[in-house]
């Protein structure tokens, strides 16, 4: 093999067809786009979802619901997660160390889901009515 000999693999490359060049070619005169219309012109293209001017799809059905940007700065604890943490003093920075909550999160609120049977402390986080009940029957604190 030589520079001068490398050449690419069969089939690897092939012409593009030069449409509208003579009947002879079998794509002459309209050139593979049909009679008339929009789609027949030079530059005769729409926008995605176009729809001629009839009312589009996205626009007749009715709007629903909202995403709320506020998410993924939001989580809820179980009381079961709050059982299986090694510490008895419970923060925003333990729940984040422990892979409780995710790293983004910023308001953490306790819900009443599970048991909690050991005393722990917890510090600037929310909780509900029942969850903080069953803390402080378990003996421990909401602060």
């Amino acid at each position: 093999m030589e520079l001068n000999n490398i050449q690419p693999a069969d089939g690897a490359k092939h012409y593009k067809r030069r449409v509208g060049r003579g009947i002879g070619s079998g794509l002459g005169k309209t050139a593979g786009r049909g009679h008339k219309g929009q789609k027949s012109r030079s530059g005769g293209f729409h926008k995605v979802g176009f729809e001629g001017g009839q009312m589009p799809l996205q626009r007749r059905l009715p709007k629903r619901g909202f995403k709320s940007l506020a998410t993924p700065y939001k989580a809820e604890v179980r009381l079961s997660d709050l059982e299986n943490l090694p510490v008895t003093e419970i923060d925003l920075l333990a729940l984040k160390q422990a892979g409780v909550v995710s790293q983004l999160a910023k308001n953490v609120r306790i819900i009443l889901s599970g048991e909690l049977t050991k005393k722990v402390s917890v510090k600037g986080l929310a909780a509900t009515k029942g969850a903080k009940a069953a803390i402080e029957a378990a003996g421990g604190s909401v602060a």
